[in-house]
């Protein structure tokens, strides 16, 4: 299923063209249906690359630390992104593509110097924004609105193999006696299996991944994805999938397979205040 375009802006403009920051007074974003039906108690953004400071190659809104982008013009996007959201924090982590995962507790939200290492963050705690940085891996959102939680996932190829995806539910279920059943899920725009080719597919991925294969060397990571969430007991009709590829949409997204030196997109989730 597509997601939603949010635009601020006058003008609308599709996936894979062009936008001009200039035309827009705050940056454009995207939501997926299902979890904006929810925006009494759930606020959730997937940012596109524009609307920001920084130059080329990184233009405009990047957030990535590690990009080479200078560092006034990452903080000063993050504040853009906080202002819209209207978060009290603003919360990230250092992603390194495993499956760590860090709760986040009224009382123990960590500072913006001491970002941790991770790939997953769970809150209840209403006003704390969570954001996963981007560029080809999928930015999960799952939300639970029995329980009013929500987790904010980055998950590349490494964290289907790792299958992030299933210890970030186990977590929910143990820490705030979620039910995967009542559980919603957004998979964000990310590398299609248009364009995933993975060489060493045999030596970097396990053989029940071949089921993925769409052609040869190519494998659909949003598949995958579903597939693991599914085995967590979720339900089909519970998961959005954005199915825009970034290699292809470079014009919205930022792409490293596509660019290489470039920046990193935003996905942001945060509960309100009921």
């Amino acid at each position: 299923m597509f997601i939603r375009r949010l635009f601020t802006g006058t003008r609308t403009t599709l996936p894979g063209q062009t936008l001009n920051p200039r035309q827009w007074d705050r940056p454009p974003y995207f939501q997926f249906p299902k979890l904006a039906a929810h925006y009494d108690r759930l606020d959730h953004a997937v940012f596109t690359r524009h609307g920001g400071t920084s130059t080329q190659p990184w233009d405009s809104l990047n957030t990535g630390h590690t990009t080479g982008d200078q560092a006034r013009h990452i903080k000063y996007n993050l504040d853009i992104i906080q202002k819209i959201l209207g978060a009290k924090h603003l919360v990230s982590m250092n992603q390194v593509h495993g499956q760590d995962i860090l709760v986040v507790r009224r009382g123990c939200i960590p500072l913006p110097e001491s970002i941790v290492d991770g790939d997953a963050m769970i809150t209840d705690v209403p006003d704390i924004a969570l954001l996963i940085k981007q560029a080809d891996c999928q930015g999960i959102i799952i939300f639970d609105p029995i329980k009013e939680v929500v987790a904010c996932i980055h998950c590349g190829w490494r964290g289907n193999v790792c299958n992030i995806l299933d210890s970030v539910i186990k977590r929910m279920k143990s820490e705030f006696g979620s039910s995967p059943g009542d559980l919603l899920a957004g998979i964000g725009p990310s590398l299609g299996p248009c364009c995933a080719e993975f060489v060493t597919h045999e030596e970097i991925f396990p053989a029940k991944f071949k089921r993925f294969m769409t052609q040869k060397l190519h494998f659909d990571l949003w598949e995958t994805s579903r597939a693991q969430l599914l085995k967590t007991g979720m339900k089909n009709k519970n998961i959005e999938i954005a199915s825009i590829c970034t290699k292809c949409n470079t014009g919205v997204f930022y792409s490293y397979r596509g660019e290489g030196e470039t920046g990193r997109f935003a996905t942001v989730a945060m509960l309100k205040k009921g």
